[in-house]
Parts: C-alpha cells; structure tokens; sequence
C-alpha cells in the first residue's frame, strides 16, 4: 500500500497551455529528449570537446542551436530526474537528498503531474527507454507517470552485484524491465545504449501518424564505461587486455574507454535522428540533446567542478536543441534555461494542460528558443542535498556555504569561477543572498512529498 509521509492536498485544477498567438491551427509536434549520465560540459565535440568524436550531435548543433547556459536542477541522478520529469526543483517535490537505490521505499510521488502524463493527455503516445531512477518499486514505475512503453533499467547500471563497493552495498541482481515486468537478470550492458536505440527507433516507426513524445535516458557515460563490441575495436590495447583476463578489470582502466563510450551515444543520436527523416516526421518533431549532470570521468572545461558539485561544472549541461524550421539553424543561445522548463515548454507547444494546484518552478521557453525572447527566469537556484548553495541572477552568481565564506563569480567574465568579486561588490552579495533567502523560504512552505511504499522488495530474487 502506498503511504504519504504527510497529507498532500490535490485538486482538478488545470488550465491549457499554449505560446501560440491568435490561436492558429498547429500540427502537435513530436518531442525527443534525449538524456544522458554523467557527460560533462566539454564531452561534445561543438562544445569544445578534442578528447571525444561527435559528428551526428555536431550536425545537430549546426541544424539547431547551441544552449551554453543550460541548467538541470540537481548535480546528482535522482534530484535531477525528478525535476525534468516534474518542472519542480527536486527539493520542492521531496527528491533531492540522495540517489535512490535497489529496493529503496522512497520514489517520485504518483500523485506529480509528469512531463509524460502532460502529453498523453493531450493525445500524444509516450515512450521511455533507459535509465528511470526515480522509484523501483512497483508504485513508482514509468507506467505509473504516463509512459505507455517502457524498456529500461530502474536505476544506474552500476547498482549491480559486480559494484566495486559491493561489499558495502550487497545490491542484488540488475533487473531489466519491460513495463512492470522485469525480463533479464544481470543483461550484459555493453549492449544496453545499442538497445534502448533500438526501441527508440521502433518506437518512432510505430507512432509516425501520432504525436509522440520519446524519452531516451541513457545508462553511460556513467561508470563502469561501457560500449558494444562495434565500438570497442578503437579501444586502448591495455583496456583490450584487461577485459579479457581472469583478473578483469577495474574502473580506472576501464575509463580509458570514454571516446568509445561516447562515439556510441553519438551514434544513437544519429540513428534516432535518420528515423525521423525515414518516417517522414524530422520537420515537426523538437529533439533536445543533454546530460542529467556533470562528468565524472569526462571533462566539465572550462566549467569548475563536476559531478556533485553546485559549480557550473556539475549543473550546467552541453545541450544541443533542434526543430526545423522553428530554431534557427547554426546559432548560439547564452539565455539562461533549465531542464525544468521542458515540461511547461512542451505543454505549450502541443496546447496540453498543466496543473495549477501546486508550484511549477519551469518556465515556457518556446520563443527563447526560437529566438524572439529573453529568458523568463529571474534567477536560478543551486541545491544540492536540499541545502540552498548558489543563485544567479543575470551574470552574477553567489556561492552560499553555511560556515564557509561566500562567493560570487561574474559568470560573463568568468565562465570558470577564479575571479571571486565578493569583496568588491558587497551590493550584489546583499540582493542575491536576499533573494535566495526568500525563496528558500517560499519553497519550504510549498513543499510536496515524495512517495513511501512499506516493504519495499528487490525486483529481483
């Protein structure tokens, strides 16, 4: 049975979306995210990437555009999925403390109104295949929040008996899902990109008269680095080797291999976009290339920090947008835009409905996106572990660290974060720290709980 760790109070109340002026008939278009793990903001090569080869996603670039102050909402996994899937900062909707584990009784509310369930009820088909991390529990799988397919891992590929920490953790076996169904133990995961790919283009074929919304979260390049055997012949001698011995092969070895790993999400990329042009949907369908959070084994340059962290290298993302026809081709988009705004985005575009019962912190990002708008956030807010850490507002960012001593980094100067101005601009320290005060403040008292099942179970014996 499904308990809530306190009373949630939910009503009807909806309101339809649309950016579209004078109410001029429009084709729905179709939606694509296509979501990695772990990718650092220099892990493409249009984002100034030399260690990695990304042809298709360069090709994207120049068909769409370029988003260089891209957010997602948590440096870890699990805070920054809720948040894409709800438009909610992941403390807002009680899942931004941790990474949720196998058999773990917490999971994203069904009581959310997710990005998924958005467009299916305004008539679209929606497909997940990959990485959910939101709740393996029954209660809280995809086909809960409005996915019709679902194909995938219910949390990170590295929650596996084989975890280098296994010892410590005792995981059990890494179950693969079909629906609510799991159909494999233990699937060998250099596959797994090639087959989420797979689905996704099947997926495509099969809705090319409806319109659909696919959600493609890859399990890489998150660690262990991996990558099917047609990739895998570019690989270091040494890494060759390792696989093959009896004595296997451990993740700093292993991580020689992230060229490979990243070819093959290149590849995906290109397959999903060929599948378009070949069911005849490429001129209507908005596809949005981005990563969950920043690298672990990748570069985050010249972002500082990375995985985890609430610098830019943790939470600003190498993201790549195309729509023809609506983005303009080629250009470079600076404003500043977060994953959260996606499901509001979306419901804009396809005249759905958004509850508004409750706080939705993303904003419509349609004509930013298409170039006929500034950025509708006033400012950003970094959490990390629910405790507020930085705001920007504009160029500026301040750094809030309990005991520690602030910082603040003009980020249209210094993209990297080394100048701190905290000394030389005591006026915007006191108007940031303010608003961050304020709103912190806000969201505690709008705050809406994560789910709790009792006894939660391994999905696998």
């Amino acid at each position: 049975m499904l308990i809530k760790t306190k009373l949630f109070a939910f009503t009807l109340g909806i309101f339809p979306c649309s950016s579209y002026a004078h109410n001029e008939p429009i084709t729905p278009p179709n939606f694509i995210i296509i979501f990695t793990d772990d990718q650092g903001y220099a892990d493409l090569g249009c984002f100034g990437g030399a260690h990695v080869k990304t042809p298709r996603i360069d090709q994207m670039a120049a068909e769409g555009a370029k988003l260089t102050s891209f957010y997602v909402a948590g440096p870890i996994c699990t805070p920054s999925r809720a948040a894409l899937m709800t438009g909610s900062y992941p403390k807002r909707v009680g899942m931004g403390k941790r990474v949720l584990l196998a058999s773990d009784a917490i999971g994203l509310n069904p009581k959310e109104i997710t990005i998924a369930e958005v467009l299916k009820n305004a008539d679209y088909k929606t497909g997940m295949f990959g990485k959910w991390h939101l709740g393996d529990q029954p209660e809280f799988s995809p086909t809960k929040q409005g996915f019709d397919e679902f194909f995938g891992l219910p949390y990170s590929h590295d929650i596996h008996p084989s975890h280098q920490n296994q010892k410590k953790f005792n995981f059990p076996d890494l179950p693969l899902l079909e629906g609510d169904n799991v159909i494999e133990m233990n699937p060998d995961r250099d596959y797994l990109n090639k087959r989420i790919t797979e689905r996704a283009i099947d997926f495509i074929k099969k809705n090319k008269e409806n319109p659909f919304f696919l959600y493609v979260p890859h399990t890489s390049p998150h660690r262990p680095l991996l990558a099917s055997p047609q990739f895998m012949k570019e690989a270091p001698k040494e890494v060759l080797e390792a696989i093959k011995s009896k004595k296997g092969i451990d993740n700093k070895t292993r991580d020689k291999i992230y060229p490979q790993t990243i070819a093959e999400i290149d590849w995906s990329v290109g397959q999903i976009l060929d599948a378009l042009k070949k069911y005849g949907v490429d001129e209507n369908t908005f596809v949005i290339f981005t990563s969950d959070n920043g690298p672990m084994v990748g570069s985050a340059a010249p972002l500082k920090g990375r995985k985890g962290s609430t610098y830019e290298g943790g939470m600003r993302m190498p993201t790549v947008v195309r729509w023809p026809g609506k983005i303009p081709a080629g250009t470079i988009n600076n404003e500043l835009l977060t994953a959260m705004d996606l499901l509001p985005t979306f419901a804009s575009l396809a005249g759905g409905i958004i509850p508004n019962d409750r706080v939705i912190d993303g904003k419509d990002i349609s004509l930013v996106l298409q170039g006929k708008s500034k950025s509708p956030h006033k400012a950003f807010y970094y959490y990390s572990k629910e405790r507020l850490e930085a705001v920007r507002v504009g160029q500026w960012k301040l750094r809030i660290l309990g005991k520690s001593s602030p910082e603040l980094y003009n980020l249209e100067s210094d993209i990297s974060e080394v100048n701190n101005l905290i000394n030389q601009y005591p006026d915007v320290e006191l108007k940031l720290r303010k608003l961050a005060v304020e709103f912190d403040k806000k969201l505690e008292k709008n705050r809406r709980p994560h789910g709790v099942v009792e006894n939660p179970k391994p999905l696998t014996k």
